[in-house]
């Protein structure tokens, strides 16, 4: 985010110095350094004199010990607008130095946004933060609100970045009510666009195009005809939403509503590629190509590496649809390595998945990367959010701090017991607030984990339907092949037999009653290896059967699983297989934590378009009116209202524990 100044007019002037200047000498200094302030902003002037006119007045502020921070302020922005570090980073410091003796907090405040622009320029994000954070900490003392606010919504935007989703909006919705209190209607259009961005996140898609439609009532307010890039911004984020929502038509007509009028070539290419791959998603293939590529060529011709790499995954995709194997997985690797270069972890993690699914021969290999690099990203961001916290904390650490040490002068054993209290009380707090950031945190990773394991479903499903293939491969080839041979052999042997000696074709005889006994245990173990395998069904269940084994021999218990073999899991979608594995992996966990069951049954039915799993332990149980809900309980009871179920406990103390879910059957066309 890179910030706007507005130099303010000084209300007040030091009235006089050490050195004997009087009020009106200080006025027509000032009046020099906002001249040549003014001339260095001059688009027109060359970059050296420009740096000399700020070199001027900043000289003339220390020469004349005129001690303004919020002029150096203002200098140190316009070098770091120029490009110049060095300057910038002493003035700004100067700044900061001169604010703090004068508590001047607007200033100090000012500075502060200063290195928050500059560090997130440098893609710094935990000094960014500090810096917005600092600055809402001086702007906040100074009663300036505006400030306030616009400090808040910089550290939402740092936050949201790094996944913390409800950080971000909790500090959005703070900077909307200073906002809403002072009519910046601008402001207000930003903030809702942000918390609709957040929703698209987290895939609250109904929410997000919510704040979107009040982000346009704002942007109505505003002056139309500058106001037309804002509108394409809305129009294209809202054709995003409905294209995740699988409601095509009305995101390619907001997509069509912004293209119109818009002629800043960035951002024509990116809702051009967004409304093709819109069109490809529907089957409409008419000229799909050359806009694809006309999208492709616009972002090249900028050097938009970003849109490059958005544009190659979306082609790739085209070429897979047409069924050209080799360019959809040309495009697929050169995206992989442009998303690489660019640390862009989500659309590498995409490259992998299409990388997985084009290339067979090493899908495993790029699906084992997947899963690294994924696990990696999440503690990556992680870590930067415990900074936050640690920066938050820190603050607040010192504040009270300052406090205490001021009162301590006078009432120092008063004192020094009310700042015990306060050290416990903010350890307590602490310790409560690490726990409940690590319960947020393992809920983000579990939906940030979603889509591996419907990665690993599919991989762990295929594999499954080709160990099928090959048995009844094996059987097809035993019975057609090898059982024809030996019949046609004994058959011959037959014919022999009439021209042998009657001893030799009593030995004749046993050896071919032998080589029929063959044929008939062959024929058995082809009838064996062929019954009982419907490739369409299996596959699931044997997953399901793999994972209560594996459960059963950690939490030492015996299971049974009995399940409806007319459930047709080949149509029901990834992600709702996805979350009932997830479901009752994490029902398995509670039993093996808590239950100390012998028995497990899981029963798993189907019917009326609904899907109903029994999970019964025969362990210690619980009494369900006062045992409190556990994180695994929490986990459950979430992934059955995103499938849109129902989840009921039937449990007694010593009597075991009975969990039961009814989902809807969700296919995979979404009907």
């Amino acid at each position: 985010m890179i910030k706007s100044i507005t130099f303010f007019p000084l209300l007040i002037l030091l009235i006089k110095s050490s050195f004997g200047y009087n009020t009106n000498i200080n006025l027509i200094q000032s009046d020099s350094i906002k001249t040549w302030m003014n001339q260095a902003k001059n688009k027109e002037l060359e970059v050296n004199n420009k740096k000399k006119l700020l070199l001027k007045s900043y000289k003339h502020i220390l020469n004349n010990n005129l001690n303004s921070p919020l002029e150096l302020s203002s200098i140190a922005y316009e070098y770091y607008k120029l490009k110049d570090t060095s300057f910038f980073k002493k003035i700004n410091n100067k700044a900061i130095e001169i604010s703090h003796k004068q508590k001047n907090y607007y200033a100090l405040g000012d500075a502060h946004w200063n290195y928050a622009t500059y560090f997130v320029r440098k893609l710094n994000y935990p000094k960014a933060y500090y810096h917005f954070n600092k600055g809402y900490e001086a702007f906040n003392k100074g009663g300036h609100k505006y400030e306030k606010g616009k400090m808040l919504h910089g550290m939402a935007h740092v936050k949201g970045r790094f996944k913390d989703y409800y950080g971000s909006e909790n500090l959005t919705i703070k900077a909307i009510e200073i906002f809403k209190s002072l009519s910046k209607n601008q402001d207000l259009y930003i903030s809702y666009n942000q918390l609709g961005l957040l929703q698209k996140d987290i895939n609250e898609y109904d929410k997000a195009l919510e704040y979107y439609h009040k982000a346009l009532f704002f942007l109505k307010k505003l002056d139309k005809k500058k106001s037309r890039a804002k509108y394409i911004q809305v129009f294209n984020n809202i054709g995003n939403i409905y294209s995740k929502k699988k409601k095509f038509k009305k995101a390619i007509n907001y997509y069509n509503e912004a293209l119109i009028d818009n002629n800043k070539a960035s951002s024509f290419a990116r809702v051009l590629d967004n409304k093709t791959y819109a069109r490809l998603l529907v089957k409409d293939t008419t000229n799909i190509k050359k806009d694809f590529f006309k999208s492709l060529h616009i972002r090249d011709s900028l050097k938009n590496k970003g849109g490059i790499l958005t544009s190659k995954i979306h082609i790739s995709d085209y070429y897979k649809y047409i069924k050209d194997t080799t360019k959809a997985l040309q495009y697929a690797k050169e995206a992989n390595i442009l998303a690489k270069e660019l640390k862009n972890g989500g659309d590498y993690l995409t490259t992998l998945n299409q990388l997985a699914n084009l290339d067979k021969q090493n899908s495993k290999k790029y699906l084992d990367r997947y899963i690294e690099f994924n696990d990696s990203l999440i503690s990556a961001e992680r870590r930067i959010q415990n900074k936050f916290t640690r920066i938050e904390f820190e603050t607040d650490e010192y504040i009270e701090e300052t406090e205490r040490l001021s009162q301590q002068r006078a009432w120092i054993i008063v004192t020094s017991f009310a700042g015990l209290l306060v050290l416990s009380l903010l350890y307590f707090l602490r310790v409560q607030k690490v726990k409940n950031e690590k319960l947020k945190l393992e809920a983000e990773q579990q939906k940030a984990n979603e889509e591996v394991y419907v990665l690993t479903l599919q991989q762990q499903a295929k594999l499954e339907e080709e160990r099928v293939n090959e048995r009844n491969r094996i059987s097809a080839e035993l019975h057609d092949g090898v059982l024809g041979k030996l019949f046609g052999t004994r058959v011959n042997l037959g014919f022999l037999a009439m021209q042998m000696k009657p001893e030799t074709q009593e030995k004749h005889q046993a050896f071919l009653d032998e080589l029929q006994e063959i044929e008939k245990e062959i024929r058995d173990v082809s009838h064996r290896l062929s019954d009982n395998f419907d490739s369409a069904n299996i596959n699931f269940t044997t997953i399901l059967t793999q994972l209560l084994k594996d459960r059963s021999a950690i939490g030492n218990f015996t299971y049974q699983f009995d399940f409806d073999k007319t459930i047709p899991w080949s149509e029901i979608s990834e992600v709702t297989k996805a979350n009932v594995y997830r479901i009752i992996q994490e029902a398995l966990q509670n039993i093996i934590k808590h239950s100390k069951a012998k028995n497990v049954t899981l029963d798993v039915s189907f019917k009326k378009k609904e899907l109903i799993i029994s999970l019964k332990d025969d362990g210690i149980g619980f009494n369900t009116e006062k045992k409190k809900k556990g994180i695994g309980i929490k986990n459950i009871t979430a992934r059955v209202q995103k499938l849109g179920g129902t989840l009921e406990f039937f449990s007694k103390e010593n009597q075991g524990t009975t969990l039961v879910i009814i989902t809807p059957f969700n296919t995979k066309n979404g009907k």
